[in-house]
C-alpha cells in the first residue's frame, strides 16, 4: 500500500510539509495527429501548429479543490451523478485508511459510527477549516481499496462556508493512455502520468484487487498519497483511487503487490505504482447519497 502515516510523524511530517509549502504543479501534455495530410503539403509550421492544437483535447486546469487531509492519508469530497446539493456529503478515500486500521481480507464495514474530522484545502493547497464524519459509509480492501465517510455538511453548507465544489465520479472506465494528475491532500502535491494499463488481479499480501488501473513510471506516489483522487486530465473527473505501489521489487507481499494476468502468470513491476477504479461505485448509492449494495449494476463487497 501507499502506506498511511502514523502517530507523531505523520503529525510532524504534515506540519514541515504546509511549513514548507510544498504544493506542486499539476501539468499534462496532450498531442494530437489530427492535422490533415493533403494540408500538410503545403502549410506553414505556424498554420500546422494552429491546426493540431484547435484538434487536441483540452485538458482541465487540475488544482487541490475538492481534496482533503486525514491524519495519515489523502482523500477527496466526491460527489454521484445522482447527488444534490442539500445531501450530506461523501468523502472517499482506502479503506486501508480506516481510523479503526486495515479491513481483514473479506471484510466489509458499513454504517460504522465515526467522528472523524478532514482538512478542507482551497485550489492553491491551503487549510480552509475542517469537515466532520458521522459514519463510514462503506469500507473494504476485498476486489478493492476503498472507504466512504458521510459527513454532517452537506454539499451546499460546504459550498457556502469554503467556496468549495464536490468532485465528480466518472461513470466510464477509465482509457488506456489517459493523461491524469494524482492529487494527494496529505502532502499537498501532485503527481502527474498517464494510464499505462490495467491489471487482472493485483495481489498484496493477503489481499486481492480486480482491474486496477497501473501508472506509467513518472507517478511516483508514496506513504500518505493514499487515498488521493486519480483525475482524468480531460474531464476533470475522478477515475480512479490512488492506493498501492511496488516499492523494492518484492514478489506479492504487503507495500510490493504483483500483477496477476487471467492465466495465472504473475509479473513483478519494482517502482510502479497503481489506482483503483471506481467507475461502478455509484451504481451503489441511492437518493440521498444512502449506501444500497442491492441495486442493480452495484458490485461491491456486500458484508
Amino acid at each position: 500500500m501507499n502506506r498511511p502515516l502514523v502517530g507523531a510523524l505523520a503529525t510532524a511530517v504534515l506540519g514541515a510539509t504546509a511549513l514548507a509549502g510544498t504544493a506542486g504543479t499539476a501539468h499534462a501534455t496532450t498531442t494530437s495527429d489530427a492535422a490533415d495530410r493533403g494540408a500538410a503539403r503545403t502549410a506553414t509550421a505556424p498554420q500546422l501548429a494552429a491546426v493540431a492544437e484547435a484538434a487536441a483535447p483540452k485538458a482541465k486546469a487540475v488544482t487541490f479543490a475538492g481534496t482533503v487531509a486525514l491524519s495519515n492519508c489523502s482523500g477527496s469530497i466526491v460527489r454521484m451523478p445522482n447527488s444534490a446539493d442539500n445531501d450530506p456529503a461523501l468523502v472517499m478515500s482506502n479503506g486501508h485508511c480506516l481510523e479503526s486500521g486495515m479491513p481483514d481480507p473479506g471484510e466489509v464495514v458499513v454504517d460504522q459510527p465515526s467522528s472523524r474530522s478532514f482538512t478542507v484545502l482551497s485550489a492553491s493547497a491551503g487549510n480552509l477549516g475542517t469537515v466532520r464524519a458521522t459514519k463510514v459509509a462503506y469500507a473494504t480492501m476485498t476486489d478493492t481499496d476503498v472507504s466512504f465517510y458521510e459527513l454532517s455538511s452537506t454539499y451546499a453548507q460546504i459550498k457556502q462556508r469554503y467556496g468549495i465544489k464536490a468532485l465528480d465520479i466518472d461513470t466510464n472506465h477509465p482509457a488506456k493512455g489517459a493523461g491524469i494528475t494524482v492529487v494527494s491532500g496529505y502532502w499537498k502535491k501532485t503527481y502527474s502520468c498517464n494510464i499505462d494499463g490495467f491489471v487482472h488481479q493485483l495481489k498484496e499480501g493477503g489481499y486481492v484487487m480486480k482491474d486496477s488501473v497501473r501508472y506509467t513510471p513518472a507517478c511516483k506516489t508514496i506513504g500518505g498519497t493514499s487515498g488521493s483522487p486519480v483525475i482524468d486530465t480531460a474531464s476533470g473527473k475522478v477515475a480512479a483511487i490512488n492506493n498501492t505501489g511496488n516499492e523494492n521489487g518484492g514478489r506479492c507481499t504487503m507495500n510490493n503487490p504483483c500483477e496477476v494476468d487471467e492465466n495465472g502468470k504473475v509479473t513483478v513491476r519494482k517502482g510502479i505504482n497503481y489506482a483503483q477504479e471506481i467507475y461502478t461505485i455509484p451504481k451503489c448509492f441511492g437518493t440521498g447519497n444512502k449506501l444500497d449494495l442491492g441495486r442493480a449494476g452495484c458490485v461491491l463487497p456486500k458484508p
